[in-house]
């Protein structure tokens, strides 16, 4: 199965979301590889704690030298052995492999994604896909020659047959919402470059689902001690499911939302079950990337009604 994430904004914790779901899929026994392809700002190596590669790898065997045709083979990580992070090196008998595939240290975003670039994505989307049970591949944010890269080489015959499922991350505000709409449906969106490229508009749109990050906790909004205020963040949390219906991000189109994390905020990096334990993350956020991760595999869930 393949995994495409990308968001119309930096900021909408695309990146940290897919490397925990990566995380969880891999503690329930899944091999996973997760494939870098922000080739403007690949670190994803530092998200899994990887100080070698937390920039993206320095030797000229990256994401980025890869499709160019620079090097032949593209750069592996395993994430449980070369972690910094010891707990991610003790994950037990019972987890499935967490496979890296990092960007280039000092990489730049491609300017047209031809044919050969093309076709060596395809071959690399291929081979991972026999490989792996998931493969997430982390797209660069907008509306950039990633998206289109991962478009082209996804409607080709060689690709067709697989499943490609495309995650929309965007934050609960009403900026995000418009722009996360716009990058799925707008003009020059995903919709309309997929059909460009060969896709079946209506079979495209059927694989895409949004996800919201840093939702806060209407809890939180009781909780406040001047009731105006309590009040006034209720209103707008209507509002902004409003607004999302309206600009077909409901219910049916939603894979999950994870809630304001403070271990996030502070720094951005997995989520283990013993930083929950010890109470340095909040059970709910772990929670909610273990649902999320359950949710991209079960194909009940990616049916509309």
């Amino acid at each position: 199965m393949l995994i495409f994430s990308t968001s119309d904004k930096g900021g909408t914790g695309r990146s940290v979301t897919s490397c925990n779901l990566a995380y969880r899929l891999c503690v329930s026994g899944r091999n996973v590889a997760y494939v870098d392809f922000d080739f403007g700002s690949p670190t994803a190596g530092a998200l899994f704690e990887i100080s070698e590669v937390e920039r993206g790898t320095p030797r000229g065997d990256g994401m980025h030298s890869y499709l160019l045709g620079e090097t032949g083979v593209a750069a592996r990580v395993d994430v449980r052995a070369d972690s910094d992070r010891h707990a991610l090196r003790r994950l037990g008998p019972r987890a499935g492999k967490l496979v890296l595939l990092p960007g280039d240290e000092g990489g730049a975003e491609f300017l047209t994604a031809d044919d050969a670039v093309v076709t060596r994505c395809a071959a690399l989307l291929l081979a991972l896909e026999q490989e792996f049970k998931v493969v997430i591949v982390d797209l660069s944010a907008g509306r950039s020659v990633a998206l289109e890269l991962a478009l082209k080489a996804t409607a080709l015959p060689q690709l067709r047959s697989f499943t490609a499922r495309w995650l929309i991350f965007h934050r609960w505000t009403r900026q995000h919402i418009l722009a996360a709409s716009g990058l799925v449906h707008g003009p020059h969106g995903l919709v309309q470059a997929g059909k460009e490229c060969g896709h079946d508009p209506a079979e495209l749109l059927e694989s895409v689902r949004f996800v919201r990050t840093a939702v806060p906790s209407t809890t939180l909004h009781s909780s406040v001690e001047r009731p105006a205020q309590a009040a006034w963040l209720l209103e707008q949390n209507a509002a902004l499911r409003r607004l999302a219906s309206v600009n077909q991000l409901g219910a049916s189109t939603l894979l999950g939302e994870t809630p304001v994390e403070p271990m996030l905020q502070w720094r951005e990096q997995v989520i283990l079950d013993m930083d929950v334990s010890a109470k340095i993350a909040n059970e709910e956020t772990a929670a909610a990337y273990t649902d999320l991760a359950r949710k991209l595999l079960d194909n009940a869930t990616w049916e509309r009604f």
